[in-house]
């Protein structure tokens, strides 16, 4: 199983695929898993680089709060590593965070960039909606029935529903991997260190000269895809598309459209 030093922690990652280096960068509480839809796709295009965050997965563990800054700095460090000198970075959702912070900080290594279902940080953004709110932070029900729950209001209308199988799927795999406490809120910290203005990316990100994609799922309760227009005002040139039929979860909710997006973008 690989494993980097880096930043003084090891992280676990996985490459598929050869050509172009596209980095993909998962949200809170998720390891390399969540972009196991997309990843053979891509990799038929790309050299794709997936890892575990530190506080998920094979990685390490650390205690503390966590920073989108220090984690940019593991991904710089896991590149460095690998003796690539420059990406295209991808982040989902906390994993935004992480990418933006990454274009910030380490330019010379970010290619393209390109940010799914997330936000700036501040008090400016578009946030989460009352009806996944209120889903996501339910703890009267069974950890079971609120893991579902949330599946449902994290995705499209009716996804679940329409998708047993996967729904059973998702479920198997966290039973099997459950998420630890110490290291969920090590990561949770990385949202709210963001949640002043002026330590928010809002005012910072008009220094990016990076071509950069927006992608959001049309139906993100989540992150709602408000969010991609003002992302883009920030951003000079950025492209904006939004996936029809997804939501929270694109990755793994419309993989093989997020893909081609992602792979015409680089192109």
């Amino acid at each position: 199983m690989p494993k980097i030093k880096t930043n003084n922690i090891e992280l676990y990652y996985e490459i598929h695929g050869a050509g172009q280096p596209l980095v993909l960068i998962s949200g809170l509480g998720y390891p390399l898993w969540q972009w196991h839809k997309m990843v053979p796709l891509l990799a038929e295009h790309f050299q794709v680089i997936t890892f575990d965050n530190r506080g998920v997965g094979q990685s390490d563990k650390p205690a503390g709060a966590y920073t989108a800054q220090m984690l940019a700095a593991d991904t710089a460090g896991l590149l460095d590593a690998l003796g690539i000198e420059k990406a295209i970075i991808a982040g989902h959702s906390m994993g935004g965070f992480i990418a933006q912070a990454m274009a910030l900080d380490f330019p010379q290594k970010v290619a393209k960039l390109i940010l799914c279902s997330t936000n700036f940080g501040g008090p400016h953004h578009v946030p989460v909606t009352a009806e996944a709110m209120k889903v996501l932070t339910d703890v009267t029900s069974d950890a079971l029935t609120r893991f579902k729950n949330g599946l449902s209001v994290s995705t499209a209308p009716d996804w679940s529903e329409k998708n047993p199988e996967m729904v059973d799927e998702w479920v198997k795999w966290r039973v099997a991997n459950p998420i630890e406490p110490a290291p969920y809120q090590s990561q949770l910290a990385i949202g709210f260190g963001l949640m002043p203005e002026a330590a928010s990316f809002e005012n910072k990100l008009e220094r990016l000269n990076v071509p950069t994609l927006i992608l959001f799922g049309a139906h993100d309760k989540v992150v709602p895809p408000e969010n991609a227009s003002l992302l883009a005002e920030k951003i000079s040139g950025s492209k904006v598309v939004i996936l029809p039929n997804a939501g929270h979860f694109f990755p793994i909710e419309v993989a093989e459209a997020a893909s081609r997006t992602i792979t015409d973008f680089a192109a």
